[in-house]
């Protein structure tokens, strides 16, 4: 699977926050913070941050692209930044904290540009798109300690995250709006329920929880690749878990202290729609996590389903390793 082998480089200010978003996710193989786009060659953390250098904070990913395309790398980009800032991005300023797009080949440079071009014309800004689009350059590995940061450290690069401004900023924008009148001539009651009022359909009566059948959960809204038979199993809970989810970061969690308990709720990111919760019980060969599930949250498309429904690219998941 890791065959086939591309980089794509981003300056999204600072790489301690452009870390997560890309990690761990489907074809992306690995993920370095570094420096680039100066002249100075093995840069320190120090010579970059005095912005005399020329040199951006910066991640680069090596990816399959025929797992996760180019263009899919610069959509989860794009969310992570204010692209209107050219003069830092959020509490971070000065040249380091720049972003940009630093592109490996032509074909990079035009999606990049096809990109930022649509994101100009979708007018979801009122100022100017600034992110600049830049030819690839050395790139100069960081310290150890700026490796992996939001895993390292991750209370402090939580509270940096939020007191950045930058968490907020995502929320705020990144969001889709969600119509809720018409999600409810679209969605069935249960479904409407579960997803906009964090409701819970009831176990072993719901549709999923004891499938066998291979394929892929998508997002019963927005159509997002969420789950997969392969990664499902019988919790005894009566509802349908997995031990992991496909992409990570098409969920988000959140502290659920509803009913009296503690727990850790899951949402889909695009839709902000209730999934279920995550717990610590899961099996432990697997990581011992159990994504407990709502089959009403969910739409389960079998494999054979799956090209003519526009998922052919999840096909993967089901070859064997």
């Amino acid at each position: 699977m890791t065959s086939n082998r591309e980089k794509a480089t981003f300056a999204g200010g600072c790489f301690w926050c452009m870390v997560e978003p890309f990690d761990e996710r489907p074809g992306v193989i690995n993920i370095v913070s570094g420096y680039t786009g100066g002249d100075l060659e093995n840069p320190t953390y120090e010579q970059v941050c005095s912005n005399t250098t020329g040199h951006v904070e910066a991640v680069q990913i090596t990816y399959n692209p025929e797992i996760m395309p180019y263009e899919q790398l610069l959509e989860t980009f794009w969310q992570q930044i204010d692209p209107t800032d050219p003069g830092g991005q959020f509490n971070d300023r000065g040249e380091s904290y720049e972003t940009a797009i630093f592109y490996h080949n032509e074909a990079q440079r035009k999606i990049a540009e096809a990109s930022k071009q649509e994101l100009e014309d979708s007018k979801k800004f009122t100022k100017p798109i600034v992110t600049k689009i830049l030819p690839a350059k050395p790139f100069y590995e960081a310290e150890e300690e700026h490796q992996d940061y939001y895993k390292k450290q991750s209370f402090h690069y939580r509270l940096y995250k939020k007191g950045s401004g930058r968490e907020d900023f995502i929320k705020e924008n990144w969001k889709k709006p969600v119509n809720k009148a018409d999600l409810k001539d679209k969605l069935t009651p249960i479904q409407y329920h579960v997803t906009q009022e964090n409701g819970t359909e009831r176990p072993y009566q719901n549709e999923y929880w004891d499938n066998e059948k291979e394929g892929i959960y998508v997002d019963i809204i927005s159509g997002d690749v969420l789950f997969s038979s392969r990664d499902q199993y019988d919790a005894g809970c009566g509802w349908p878990s997995f031990t992991k989810p496909v992409d990570r970061y098409q969920l988000t969690e959140n502290t659920d202290t509803s009913h009296g308990m503690i727990r850790t709720e899951v949402r889909s990111r695009n839709a902000d729609s209730h999934l279920g919760h995550v717990f610590e019980d899961g099996p432990k060969q697997t990581g011992g996590l159990r994504y407990c599930m709502n089959s009403a949250a969910m739409r389960f498309i079998e494999k054979e389903d799956m090209e003519k429904e526009g998922y052919g690219k999840y096909l993967y998941l089901f070859k064997d390793k």
